[in-house]
């Protein structure tokens, strides 16, 4: 995709700090970390989100993932670390190429916050299971 910036990347006329490459998926550092590590791993072909990637293209790309994690674990040496992932505009996504983010976290000044907020009226446990019985239908489970 000729203006996608992540394209760019892999095409290596955009300038990056990769840190991991093989034929399918490329990891580089992000140009404006949220903590001292946070890297991004995407596909190599261009995917905008989660919903667009095939099977393969996903279980290639999370196998490296606990690969990445490990090296910025042992390098590091954070208290815990998020991975984060966006789909689609609502859910925070800004740059339309999956990408998935590993962020390091060291303790609850570094810089990254996530908030919960729990919808009660989905909370009780009749709701939890009318809603986990509307997902299995589409699997074909009972």
């Amino acid at each position: 995709m000729p203006s996608c910036i992540f394209c760019k990347i892999v095409e290596g006329t955009l300038p990056s700090e990769k840190i991991y490459e093989d034929d399918h998926v490329v990891a580089f550092m992000n140009i404006m970390p949220v903590t001292k590590g946070h890297v991004l791993l995407i596909p190599k072909n261009h995917r905008e989100n989660l919903y667009d990637m095939t099977e393969e293209e996903a279980s290639h790309l999370f196998s490296v993932a606990p690969k990445i994690a490990n090296v910025l674990k042992e390098e590091f040496k954070p208290a815990g670390m998020n991975l984060l992932q966006n789909n689609g505009a609502p859910a925070g996504q800004t740059v339309f190429h999956f990408h998935l983010h590993f962020i390091p976290r060291f303790d609850e000044t570094d810089g990254f916050e996530m908030g919960w907020n729990p919808k009660m009226e989905e909370s009780t446990q009749e709701r939890i299971k009318e809603i986990a019985n509307q997902i299995r239908n589409r699997f074909g489970n009972k």
